[in-house]
């Protein structure tokens, strides 16, 4: 079973965007497995949230000019 993670901020993509993300990941996969893949192909985006991870030694928050508008 192909299995793809998504790990991103809270607040970064849409309800589409990420809707788009499962259709274009799985796609890609199928690409590459056959079609006999996509039945079997599970795409799992996980969001975390502001203070919840850290890059070069800091921790890290989302810029506001990098949030979604439509969080639904």
């Amino acid at each position: 079973m192909p299995f793809a993670n998504f790990k991103l901020p809270e607040g970064a993509l849409t309800k589409a965007q990420k809707e788009e993300l499962i259709h274009k990941t799985t796609q890609m996969l199928v690409d590459y497995l056959s079609e006999a893949a996509r039945p079997h192909t599970m795409v799992l985006i996980e969001t975390v949230p502001d203070g919840g991870y850290g890059r070069a030694d800091e921790v890290f928050t989302i810029p506001e000019a990098y949030r979604a508008g439509d969080l639904a």
